[in-house]
């Protein structure tokens, strides 16, 4: 973040304005008060369900992206005793666990001593929310190396904030409000509508039966039993020694966190048998970790070994075999009790039996159902645009 005395105006401004930002301290612009827990918290006497007074957590925060409209617990009249309590919109931010949330509650809200309250805000509340949003990598800087940070009233009262006219302000936050608004929708409706129908499909044409529910209009015959063995081949992936994985180097090695992040990429010059490498278009398998098939998109790599690549026979198509395998980490997924950790051998992916259609007909579910794959690609690399575009106008509205 510039410092003032380099910059006193943002990057960007609307059309119409060039008065210099003014600056201040949070606790010039607001009176800063801390939340308050009744104790022991554990206690169900400060609970109500039956309450018209909420309870905030920091779950509530997270889930809701911090535009508070709804609670799941309700503090009874004995506890809100011992608490703040809100009843009309406030601006809130947590200072301990998850540090630096900026939130808005919208319902009457219970605040305990997690969070501190901007009481007689003087700046419009949309426009503190984008502020503190922007400002929250910032706190960091409030912790010790390897400790938790540590906010108090003291520590955010005398931040300094800049902020335009009360005009200005408003049109701020409406810009940072609509780009907000249309990753929500995007996220929340498109995205999980394409899922729900792709889910409903697959619980559909994969029912462990000779007939399916749905079919492909002229397709009568009875599907035929198989192992997966028998129509493809699992191959493991190499088990590197942990000196032969270098930081720069020929090829590439493939392993599961690299589906989660582009930066801890190891390298090796190894020169190994043909069935260690993935091209894009290979079919994968991550079974440690986190589990299920892929479609390689990539240049040629080494895979490591908690992943197989997968061989189709000429009895499977390709892309109806990664649909199969998706249909059947999600069941797996369903049958694990109170953890997503699967334990799964490839003797066990071996010997699983599963139900086959003709060629043409698992052509045609395998297409259509990759067609689904790439909607919801689609709409997730929109939404990464999204939130792209909404960090830069964070970045470059405020300072």
């Amino acid at each position: 973040m510039t410092d003032w005395k380099q910059r006193k105006a943002p990057v960007l401004r609307f059309k119409g304005f060039t008065d210099v930002w003014e600056q201040r301290k949070l606790g010039e612009v607001a009176q800063i008060v801390r939340g308050a827990s009744p104790r022991p918290i554990n206690n169900p006497k400060w609970f109500d369900s039956e309450s018209n007074i909420g309870w905030l957590r920091i779950s509530d925060v997270t889930s809701q992206k911090g535009k508070i409209y709804h609670l799941e617990q309700h503090i009874s009249k004995l506890g809100q005793q011992k608490t703040r309590v809100v009843t009309t919109p406030h601006l809130l931010l947590s200072i301990a666990a998850s540090v630096g949330y900026p939130v808005i509650n919208y319902v009457p809200t219970g605040v305990h001593d997690g969070f501190i309250i901007f009481e007689n805000l003087k700046l419009n509340i949309d426009f503190g929310f984008f502020w503190l949003q922007n400002f929250r990598p910032i706190w960091k800087k409030y912790g010790q190396p390897g400790s938790q940070v540590n906010l108090n009233r003291s520590i955010v009262s005398n931040t300094k904030i800049c902020f335009p006219s009360n005009i200005e302000q408003r049109k701020e936050d409406r810009r940072s409000f609509e780009s907000n608004h249309k990753i929500t929708i995007s996220s929340a409706t498109k995205i999980k509508k394409i899922k729900l129908l792709k889910r409903a499909m697959l619980q559909n044409l994969f029912t462990c039966k000779s007939f399916p529910k749905v079919r492909f209009k002229g397709f009568l015959n009875a599907w035929e039993q198989r192992k997966l063995g028998d129509v493809a081949i699992f191959f493991n992936g190499r088990a590197f020694r942990q000196n032969e994985l270098l930081e720069n180097g020929k090829y590439k090695v493939l392993r599961v966190g690299n589906f989660y992040t582009n930066n801890s990429w190891y390298y090796s010059n190894l020169e190994l048998d043909n069935k260690y490498y993935i091209n894009k278009g290979d079919l994968i398998y991550t079974w440690s970790a986190s589990f299920g098939p892929h479609i390689w998109n990539g240049e040629k790599v080494i895979y490591h070994y908690h992943i197989w690549k997968i061989q189709p026979s000429q009895f499977i198509d390709k892309n109806f075999l990664m649909q199969v395998l998706e249909n059947d980490k999600n069941k797996l997924i369903a049958n694990v009790n109170g953890s997503t950790m699967v334990h799964i051998t490839k003797n066990d992916m071996e010997n699983k039996k599963i139900f086959l259609p003709n060629k043409r007909e698992q052509y045609n579910i395998g297409k259509i159902l990759a067609i689904i794959d790439q909607s919801i690609s689609l709409q997730q690399q929109k939404v990464k645009e999204l939130q792209q575009t909404k960090e830069f106008l964070l970045q470059n509205m405020f300072i």
